[in-house]
């Protein structure tokens, strides 16, 4: 109870003198302080997590993990503890924040009804309030909806892919259709030949199945005369390859070496696509995934959390606490000798404002002051008994006088 009240900014040696009305009151006010901390944190923890934890892996590849074993979840130590560390050091300031949100909020005028001007004083409280909220609102928004996110993930995963390859398919054919471009005739002769080939290959595997027009199945004459003119095409495209044979080297090189390339950016393109995984991108699924009814119901809950405190210490009637507090604070300004004068005059706009005696202040400058002028007064009056006895001095013997001060005016 007490590390509530600590957390409420509430004084326990009052407290423990106060109604047990006011020490309920204190400690579920730190108790809602030290939530919002506590949510704040895992928050943060799981946003750093989202943020820094390695993208190699796809989203399918962990939902297949999640479905084939909910008992094993892949994660990256290092990034686990870095994001505890990170979750404690951020839920440590929103708590100090939130806890000085709530001790600089006074009550008002002590009634439970809010007045225009205790609103509008609590503006700046409301704003830092509405702001903390929302940062803590969206991390727990898109761990509840994980699955559903990983889903649609995974899909604009799948279609970046294959936009990637589309286009990389695009650039590595026209530099293809450049290689074939540099054989020239000498590519299109061989594509002829092998056309050729293949035509004849289809005639003679249709000859052998019977279904050629008018032919029996079998190996007959026509099967033979198209194998022999499948051999001699074959013999024709092994002379042909021959005669251009260095020509041909460099073709197939250039082709393998551009589909070697293309392999390997057909794979950077799939790990630079299952590397959309990122926070802002799980924001913008949540909010389609669960509608903006859901993720405006969210924030306001984090919205109402956040900010009870600060209307709940407005709303709040004066107790015994309150006059308890009060008396200390009268107490503690006594002992120092401070004097309130409340209402004591008005300024330039006209409001009332109290006017602030600091006596202990006041006496050490009156003694300082008192001081000063008896040093002025004693340095004055030694100035003119120094100039007297001076005198003096001239009047006795003027000569000597002028020599103690100038010893080179007489001999001269």
């Amino acid at each position: 109870m007490r590390f509530l009240w600590k957390c409420a900014g509430g004084d326990h040696y009052i407290l423990e003198r106060a109604t047990y009305s006011d020490q309920i009151k204190y400690m579920c006010l730190g108790g809602i302080v030290f939530a919002t901390g506590a949510m704040a944190g895992l928050a943060g923890g799981y946003a750093f997590y989202t943020i820094f934890s390695p993208k190699s892996a796809a989203v399918l590849n962990k939902t297949k993990t999640i479905v084939e074993s909910t008992s094993y979840i892949p994660i990256d130590t290092l990034t686990v503890i870095l994001s505890i560390i990170f979750g404690i050091i951020w839920g440590l300031m929103i708590f100090n924040i939130d806890r000085f949100i709530v001790t600089s909020t006074g009550k008002g005028d002590g009634t439970e009804k809010i007045t225009w001007d205790e609103f509008k004083s609590a503006i700046p409280r409301i704003i830092m309030g509405t702001i903390i909220a929302m940062t803590i609102s969206k991390p727990i928004e898109i761990r509840m909806f994980q699955t559903e996110i990983n889903n649609k993930l995974y899909e604009k995963q799948l279609e970046l892919q294959k936009e990637f390859e589309k286009k990389t398919t695009a650039n590595f054919q026209e530099r293809l259709n450049v290689v074939e471009n540099e054989l020239g005739v000498v590519g299109k002769q061989r594509q002829d030949l092998i056309n050729r080939i293949k035509i004849a290959e289809q005639a003679y595997t249709d000859n052998l199945m019977g279904k050629a027009n008018g032919i029996v199945a079998g190996d007959g004459p026509l099967s033979k005369a198209l194998k022999s003119q499948i051999s001699a095409l074959n013999g024709e495209l092994e002379r042909f390859d021959k005669q251009n044979q260095n020509k041909i080297k460099d073709a197939d090189k250039k082709r393998k070496d551009i589909l070697a390339e293309k392999e390997k950016v057909l794979a950077t393109n799939i790990q630079i696509a299952q590397g959309l995984d990122g926070l802002l991108e799980r924001i913008k699924l949540s909010h389609e995934v669960a509608g903006w009814q859901i993720t405006l119901f969210i924030t306001l809950l984090f919205l109402s959390i956040e900010l009870t405190p600060i209307f709940f210490k407005l709303m709040l009637n004066k107790t015994a606490y309150d006059y308890l507090a009060e008396n200390r604070d009268d107490l503690i300004r006594a002992e120092n000798g401070i004097e309130v004068r409340y209402d004591y005059y008005k300024d330039k706009e006209g409001v009332e404002r109290h006017l602030i005696i600091n006596h202990e202040a006041e006496k050490i400058i009156f003694e300082k002051i008192k001081i000063t002028e008896i040093q002025k007064e004693l340095t004055e009056y030694a100035i003119a008994k120094y100039k007297a006895k001076e005198k003096e001095k001239i009047d006795a013997d003027l000569d000597a006088y002028i020599k103690k001060i100038n010893p080179d005016e007489l001999t001269t």
